[in-house]
C-alpha cells in the first residue's frame, strides 16, 4: 500500500467527512437526488464507464446497447443511494431498522442458518456489491447478533478508521483481508458468522475459475477453503432496493454445504461455483443494482485473450 503524506491524508479525510456531514443534514430525498447526480458526473469522466459497458456486453451479449446504457446508469445511481442510506442509517432499535430494511427470518433457507448456529457451526455469509451491502451488515447485527466481516484496508488511515467505526457501531467486528486467514479460522471454529464480498476479480494465486454469466471468472478460493476446513455452512444473503415498498428487502440464497468428495481442489472449485451461482441469480434478477464498473473478468485462464 502506497504511503501518503500527512497533508494529502488530512485533505482526503476532510473531503469525505464534509460529504458525509452534508448527507447527514440534508433531507433524505434531497440527499438521494444529489448523490445520484454526483455519481453520474463522477463516472461520466471515468474510464470505469467503458469497463461497465464492456461487462454488460460480456454478461448480456444479446442485449440492445440502449438497454445496457440504462442498466449502467441505474447501477451508478445505486452507488449514490448506497452511500446516502449507509450514512443516514442510525436506528435506535431493530424495530426502527425495519423501516429501512426487512429480513425474511422465517424462510426455509434461513432455517439452515439457525440450525447451523444451534449446532455450534461457523457460517460464512457471502454477499455481493448489489443493493446495499453496508446496511445489510449493520442491520443484521441489530436483528440477530453481531458478526465478523472482512474488509480491504483503505489506503488513507483516517478514512479507514472512520469506515471501520461506522461498520462496527452495532457490534460487528472487522477483520482486514491482509490478516484474514487465521482470524477467520478462529472465528469459524468458535461457531461465529463471517461476512464476505467474493464477487470481485482476483488473481490466479488466490482464485479459481468458475462460471459467472457463462464466462470463467477468477473468484477467491478462500471462502471454499475455509468452509471445507472448518465444516462451515455457506449462507448467501443480499439486501436489494424495493422501490414499491420504499425499503431494502433481504433475499436469502440457497444454503451451501462445503463439497467433500475427497478431491480437495475439485471440492474448492465446486463449492466456489455453487455460491457464485447464487450471486449470479440476484444480479440477473436486478442488474441495475450491481456494481458493473468493476472489471470482474480481468484475470483470464492461461492462453485466453484479455477481455478489456
Amino acid at each position: 500500500m502506497a504511503k501518503k503524506g500527512k497533508i494529502q491524508t488530512w485533505l482526503e479525510y476532510a473531503v469525505i467527512r464534509s460529504v458525509f456531514f452534508a448527507i447527514g443534514v440534508l433531507p433524505k430525498a434531497a440527499a438521494l437526488r444529489t448523490a445520484a447526480g454526483l455519481s453520474r458526473v463522477v463516472f461520466s469522466v471515468s474510464r470505469r464507464m467503458s469497463s461497465g459497458m464492456r461487462n454488460l456486453e460480456i454478461a448480456f451479449p444479446d442485449m440492445q446497447p440502449n438497454e445496457r446504457k440504462r442498466i449502467l446508469r441505474a447501477s451508478i445511481e445505486n452507488i449514490g443511494r448506497t452511500i446516502v442510506e449507509f450514512v443516514k442509517f442510525s436506528p435506535k432499535s431493530a424495530e426502527e431498522s425495519r423501516k429501512t430494511i426487512r429480513f425474511d427470518f422465517e424462510s426455509e433457507d434461513y432455517k439452515a442458518y439457525k440450525k447451523a448456529k444451534l449446532e455450534g457451526r461457523g457460517v460464512l455469509m457471502p454477499t455481493a456489491h448489489v443493493g446495499n451491502w453496508e446496511i445489510l451488515l449493520a442491520s443484521f447485527s441489530l436483528e440477530q447478533h453481531p458478526i465478523f466481516f472482512l474488509a480491504r484496508e483503505i489506503d488513507n488511515p483516517l478514512i479507514d478508521k472512520m469506515f471501520a467505526e461506522m461498520r462496527a457501531r452495532f457490534g460487528n467486528r472487522q477483520i482486514y483481508k491482509s490478516e484474514s486467514a487465521k482470524a477467520v479460522l478462529k472465528a469459524l471454529h468458535a461457531g461465529e458468522s463471517v461476512g464476505i464480498l467474493p464477487d470481485v476479480n482476483t488473481d490466479r494465486r488466490e482464485g479459481v475459475f468458475v462460471p459467472f454469466f457463462g464466462v470463467p471468472a477468477c473468484t477467491t478460493a478462500g471462502v471454499a477453503r475455509l468452509a471445507i476446513r472448518t465444516n462451515a455452512l455457506i449462507f448467501p444473503m443480499f439486501a436489494v432496493w424495493d422501490g414499491a415498498e420504499n425499503c431494502y428487502k433481504v433475499y436469502n440464497g440457497r444454503p451451501i454445504e462445503p463439497f467433500n468428495s475427497g478431491d480437495h481442489e475439485r471440492d474448492v472449485i465446486g463449492t466456489t461455483a455453487a455460491f457464485t451461482a447464487e450471486i449470479e441469480k440476484i444480479v440477473r434478477r436486478l442488474p441495475e443494482q450491481w456494481l458493473w464498473t468493476h472489471r470482474r473478468w480481468k484475470t483470464r485462464p492461461p492462453g485466453e485473450e484479455e477481455l478489456y
